[in-house]
């Protein structure tokens, strides 16, 4: 290949690009190299919502269209420079060396790794077991369209504001959305993933007819997955701002509740219109990351909807 490898200097790393005009995205021709390019764009509003969390890395060294696989371990080749968190697996007590993405050097190493997808953890290194935010994954079935989708986000965010909860809203990048209460960290897994359980519960009994807290597709009906188990350390989504690896190169994008109506799809945010947005809605969704929601009214009403 004539471009075998560029180098980029960033906050003074050598940052190597193999092969930056390989095709990752065929029907698009997008590039290795545009997505380095996208991802050091937006490097100053992503970052935020990767500092300090581990990584699980999903490659995609032939372009979305052939296989990908998960990489967690940082191996020995990293570059010194790069933080990583030991992590021991509870499933096979080995330790596991968890990239961390702390600055654009770092990013653009992750994309030369084909690494289109970025998903962080829910909580920071120093406080491995308290997530920063509870979070609802909306997913959705082929048989199921956007609108029913954007009603459920209706009647989570119906529910928050009845008792005063600040909550937020991003597109998954794929078909669904995600929902976040922000927490500061001063709640286990454990314990989030029970109010997150017993939220999903209430949305549930409003609209019984196309929603689901069935975890196995053959069981599911064609209805949308409310899951709540997304609540567990180690767990991970789609970081805000980060492409995904499907046609069209979407973008997972904060949204306005006001903007969940007839009209709006998850395809409407992708790696070519993006950028230009970023920067407002990095603003709009930097909550999640800040004051923890007050949920006493919240848990009340739960508990009481369980005795």
């Amino acid at each position: 290949m004539k471009d075998d490898k560029s180098f980029m200097s960033i906050e003074g790393h050598r940052v190597g690009v193999s092969h930056p005009s390989k095709i990752l995205w065929p029907e698009n021709r997008i590039t290795k190299s545009m997505l380095v390019d996208y991802y050091q764009s937006i490097s100053s509003h992503i970052l935020p919502f990767l500092k300090n969390r581990p990584l699980s890395l999903l490659r995609h060294p032939r372009g979305i269209e052939k296989k990908s696989f998960y990489h967690k371990d940082a191996g020995e080749d990293v570059p010194s420079w790069i933080k990583v968190f030991p992590f021991r697996a509870a499933s096979t007590g080995k330790i596991i060396d968890y990239i961390v993405c702390n600055n654009a050097a770092t990013l653009a190493y992750l994309n030369n790794l084909d690494c289109i997808e970025l998903n962080p953890w829910h909580s920071i290194i120093r406080k491995p077991d308290n997530p920063d935010y509870l979070v609802i994954d909306l997913d959705p079935s082929d048989q199921n369209d956007f609108g029913q989708v954007m009603q459920v986000a209706h009647v989570f965010h119906a529910l928050m504001q009845e008792h005063a909860v600040e909550c937020y809203c991003k597109t998954s990048g794929a078909s669904g959305l995600h929902l976040f209460i922000p927490l500061g960290g001063r709640l286990s897994y454990d314990t989030v993933r029970i109010l997150a359980h017993d939220i999903c519960v209430s949305i549930h009994a409003q609209i019984p007819s196309f929603t689901t807290m069935e975890r196995s597709l053959k069981k599911r009906g064609g209805r949308i997955y409310l899951d709540y188990l997304q609540n567990s350390k180690g767990q991970t989504i789609a970081s805000v701002f980060s492409i995904r690896p499907r046609p069209g190169a979407p973008v997972s994008m904060p949204i306005e509740w006001t903007e969940l109506k007839e009209g709006l799809l998850p395809s409407d945010f992708n790696m070519m219109n993006s950028k230009s947005l970023i920067p407002e809605r990095a603003r709009l969704f930097k909550g999640i990351l800040g004051k923890p929601a007050k949920l006493v009214s919240l848990q009340a009403e739960i508990v009481g909807l369980k005795q």
